[in-house]
């Protein structure tokens, strides 16, 4: 095979467990899972010893995990379930801000962090970067191949973004086009879908393609200029 390719369907969904000790923000993050296509809730728990006793019964693929728990911060129970031979991935949705933890963490496996209070929109593109990360598979031809996939899970960067653009509408624009699939999306069409201008969505769009997490191809149709269309492109 060459190179890094994400699976065009998934052999199933992505198992997460939700552990959370406040039980409406618990059903609340359990409610944004289920609306992401490709992942379910295997579950919910509120401490870390449920969450123990949860995996021991059925292992899942990914915890959503809040990092202060009744029982014991939560890198203290990835630690003992990576000393236990749990080998699930961690997403912590947590409001500290302290680095020395998102250090530690990310040498536990956790491989991305949400802090609170946050959308449906940012941990809905949290999951789907984390679902692009973990459908690559293959052997890297080499070093950019391997940046590019690792880069799944990086958030966009609002800072870098070309003057006259902004994060949370890049984040409408680039969910239009995921949703879009193979099909692709015309400028005109993520404009309506996003209630801005084509024009403002096609500078959208461009930059995406600039990026290269978008391509574009004219698509032929009605008599006059064809359109461009735009389609979202996996890490490769």
């Amino acid at each position: 095979m060459n190179g890094l390719r994400a699976p065009r369907g998934a052999a199933r969904p992505i198992r997460v467990l939700v552990v959370e000790d406040d039980p409406v923000a618990a059903d609340a993050h359990a409610l944004y899972v289920g609306r992401v296509p490709g992942f379910e809730v295997s579950g919910i728990v509120h401490s870390g010893g449920e969450a123990r006793r949860q995996l021991d019964r059925a292992p899942v693929d990914l915890l959503l995990l809040d990092l202060y728990l009744p029982d014991g911060h939560g890198l203290q129970l990835v630690r003992s379930l990576r000393a236990a031979g749990h080998a699930m991935d961690v997403i912590a949705v947590t409001s500290a801000r302290d680095l020395a933890v998102v250090r530690e963490g990310v040498s536990l496996g956790v491989v991305q962090y949400v802090l609170k209070p946050f959308s449906f929109s940012t941990l809905r593109d949290r999951l789907v970067r984390y679902a692009e990360f973990r459908g690559t598979v293959g052997e890297a031809s080499g070093q950019d191949e391997v940046d590019r996939a690792l880069a799944a899970l990086r958030a966009p960067q609002p800072a870098t973004l070309p003057k006259g653009l902004s994060g949370p509408t890049l984040e409408a624009v680039t969910r239009v086009l995921r949703d879009s699939g193979a099909d692709g999306v015309t400028a005109s069409a993520a404009g309506e879908a996003v209630g801005i201008s084509r024009i403002t969505a096609r500078r959208y769009l461009e930059h995406l393609v600039g990026a290269g997490r978008a391509e574009r191809s004219p698509q032929y149709g009605q008599v006059g200029r064809p359109e461009l269309c735009y389609r979202w492109l996996s890490p490769r």
